[in-house]
């Protein structure tokens, strides 16, 4: 067992704080129907407690945990290999020594994850709760020209086939503490099976990032999960809801409904699906203002970026929090590079009974809304922000980062850092 010395308890004081949130963008989504409204990120907030974390079996607490003589430990360590000090490790097994007690303090799950300003463990490797992004595709630009064929399904011009060309633009930049994206957010890439409400157009979008990026004690929830490096919108919410007595998708409402049941915008595994709300190949599609985005995987995006996305790790963006983006395949130890890659999991199940007043699952299957879904920690490989701390290519030393993933919630739908992402005025 390795025991921590004052140098690291030093280390992770110092790291210590949280910052304030920022102010969310509104967005409005378009479905076939009609348009969506503001759409929203939800996510659990539980996260470990400040004082320290412990690993599978045990907590730690600010004092620490009794040896096999029953001494308090000044840095707080615990027995079995896990440990436990004033900014929070986890071990794997965190259980104290033999006539020892925990102390005052939060837990952790199994993956060992960090507490207020501490670290996180993953088998024998640990993570700094901020990471410093200053050296990663801080001068990334494009410019060119994109064929986009789609459908126009809206109040005006339905049904009208649209093929044009637009111009599309992107540049990431790094400064100080902020990572700068300035865009006009048309895709660089095809938009094959879109039936769009609205027709796609250029916007006018500059953004700020943090660059270096921290662990908060508690989630953000937000409706800004983030954009990708071709300066496209996360946006994975929508505002379309169904009343109770729904029995068909028609008695629901695809733009800025008030009923309870929040309808989601992609089916993912879920079968027979009911909803349309006009998305392509990329699961995206277009608000009322014109901007293209995505609800989920942006299947043509990765395929330009990383053609072996199956076998290697694919950056596809940065959230508001600064913490970088992946699509669905990471490896299958997140502490170790060589081990193989695999498609993430989400960590959300459907409920194992529908909610009182939901409209009937013979009619709408479990998964068409929101309140379908549950966070079950351990059940896949991603927290409750569809994230996890572990080595990519482009932070070998590891970092937080989220996924898309096939299933619920496709994109985060909260932030583990602060969301300081913000989109300075443009075209509306």
């Amino acid at each position: 067992m390795r025991v921590l010395d004052f140098r690291y308890i030093l280390m992770v004081a110092l790291v210590l704080g949280c910052g304030e949130d920022s102010t969310d963008e509104n967005a409005v989504d378009s479905g076939r129907v009609g348009e969506d409204g503001t759409a929203g990120m939800a996510g659990n907030a539980g996260e470990a407690g400040t004082a320290g974390m412990a690993g599978n079996a045990g907590e730690a607490g600010t004092a620490g945990m009794a040896g096999n003589a029953g001494e308090a430990g000044t840095a707080g360590m615990a027995g079995n290999g896990g440990s436990a000090g004033m900014g929070g490790m986890a071990g794997n097994a965190g259980a104290a020594g033999e006539g020892g007690d925990a102390g005052e303090g939060g837990d952790a799950g199994a993956a060992g994850e960090a507490g207020a300003g501490g670290m996180a463990g993953d088998g024998d490797r640990v993570f700094m709760d901020s990471t410093d992004t200053a050296n990663v595709l801080c001068d990334l630009a494009a410019e060119g020209e994109q064929q986009l064929i789609y459908q126009l399904n809206g109040r005006r011009g339905a049904g009208r086939a649209i093929d044009e060309t637009l111009p599309y633009r992107y540049a990431w930049n790094c400064s100080n503490d902020a990572r700068t994206l300035s865009a006009n957010g048309v895709p660089n890439h095809g938009v094959n099976g879109g039936q769009f409400a609205s027709q796609l157009s250029e916007q006018n979008l500059n953004i700020e990032f943090p660059l270096v990026p921290a662990i908060r004690d508690e989630n953000t929830v937000g409706n800004n999960p983030g954009y990708a490096l071709n300066g496209v919108k996360f946006d994975p919410a929508t505002a379309g809801t169904c009343p109770d007595d729904a029995t068909t998708d028609a008695q629901c409402n695809y733009a800025m409904g008030r009923d309870d049941w929040n309808m989601v915008a992609t089916p993912g595994e879920t079968s027979p699906w009911r909803f349309s709300f006009g998305v392509d190949e990329n699961d995206a599609h277009v608000q009322p203002n014109g901007q293209y985005h995505y609800h989920g995987d942006p299947v043509n995006l990765v395929a330009q970026i990383n053609p072996d996305f199956a076998t290697r790790m694919t950056l596809i963006g940065w959230a508001s929090d600064g913490f970088p983006m992946y699509s669905l395949h990471g490896h299958s130890t997140a502490g170790d590079p060589t081990s193989e890659v695999i498609e993430m999991q989400s960590s959300y199940r459907t409920v194992e009974s529908p909610g009182d007043g939901r409209p009937s699952i013979e009619d709408f299957a479990l998964g068409h809304f929101e309140q379908d879904w549950v966070y079950v920690d351990g059940s896949g490989h991603l927290d409750e922000c569809n994230g996890r701390f572990g080595v990519t290519p482009e932070f070998p030393e590891g970092t937080y980062h989220y996924f898309t993933t096939r299933t619920y919630p496709f994109v985060q739908r909260c932030l583990r850092g602060t969301a300081t992402a913000v989109r300075r005025p443009g075209r509306p």
